[in-house]
């Protein structure tokens, strides 16, 4: 199952940038690629940057502490796709955007 939540208004994530957010206790990066909005794990797995105060290159997302860098879409660090970040469903209704997040089984 999974749980929808509204972490953003649009204006919040202007074109060509991400920002890092809150989604019920899981961190966010999220962010605006020419109009479409993509979601992933903040969390680096090299080590534990905080990937929405990241540069988003393309649809390229490099982390700000070490330059490690993963596709928006996949999550796929293209120089090894063996690292991968998690992405989450986005959805927009308006003005507000929407992360559903997987929550564990009652």
């Amino acid at each position: 199952m999974t749980k929808r939540i509204a972490i953003a208004k649009v204006s919040d994530v202007p074109p060509g940038s991400c920002i890092s957010v809150e989604a019920d206790g899981v961190g966010v990066a999220l962010c605006n690629l020419n109009g479409s909005f993509y979601a992933l794990d903040n969390t680096c797995p090299h080590a534990g940057g905080p990937l929405g105060e990241g540069t988003l290159l393309g649809e390229i997302l490099e982390c700000p502490w070490h330059g490690w860098r993963y596709n928006v879409r996949t999550g796929e660090r293209p120089e090894n796709p063996d690292f991968k970040v998690t992405c989450y469903a986005v959805e927009v209704e308006g003005e507000r955007i929407h992360v559903l997040i997987p929550r564990a089984e009652d």
